[in-house]
């Protein structure tokens, strides 16, 4: 049997996971903490203990409005950093382009393929910012930017980061509580979207 490593922003989002997986011995959760950064270091101490398949980062996010629906789910075929480079005032310049480096990790195909037929469940790429995107103007450059983007978190690059440089394969898989842009939080679906991420994990199970 493969050993899965989750991990998790917040405890919500750990205790939605764990319910669906019903106690699986195969698949440990563990809390990665908000941001990149954090995520990473915490995702780097768990692989470092035991050796993993795969490594998932779950929980909830905001989605692209002409992606994706409230409560849909999201798995990434793509893990993008997307403020990982310079502004120049006119334009943001990846790091490819300044030559330091990628901002972005790549999904293994036969991982999000065991997704792609359930209902309700989106792939694309998933970008990860620092920062939460709070008005529409920033979410259609982002939309214009990355055009298969399909959701914005905050940890997936980080817990990417940390599984790339153990070899690990990576997947970001998300439940869309808000879209991105302006934030009216009277209208997210946090509760709704914790269900969602509840039961696309009994996939995982």
């Amino acid at each position: 049997m493969r050993r899965i490593l989750i991990m998790t922003a917040v405890e919500a989002e750990r205790e939605a996971v764990k319910a669906g997986l019903r106690e699986d011995v195969n698949v440990t959760v563990e809390l990665a903490g908000v941001g990149p950064a954090q995520a990473a270091a915490r995702t780097a101490v768990q692989l470092a203990k035991q050796n993993y398949d795969l490594v998932i980062n779950a929980g909830i996010a905001g989605g692209f409005r002409e992606k994706v629906q409230l409560e849909d789910i999201v798995v990434s075929t793509t893990i993008q950093a997307a403020d990982l480079g310079a502004d120049t005032g006119e334009q943001f310049i990846p790091v490819e382009e300044l030559g330091f480096g990628s901002s972005r990790i790549e999904c293994l195909g036969s991982e999000v393929d065991r997704f792609r037929e359930l209902e309700n469940v989106f792939t694309g790429r998933i970008i990860t910012k620092s920062t939460v995107t709070g008005t529409d103007e920033e979410a259609k450059r982002l939309q214009a930017r990355y055009e298969d983007a399909v959701a914005e978190g905050m940890e997936g690059f980080g817990v990417a980061t940390a599984a790339e440089e153990f070899g690990v394969p990576v997947l970001e898989v998300r439940a869309i509580s808000n879209y991105i842009g302006k934030r009216e939080r009277d209208k997210w679906k946090i509760k709704e979207a914790l269900a969602s991420l509840k039961q696309v994990m009994e996939v995982v199970r």
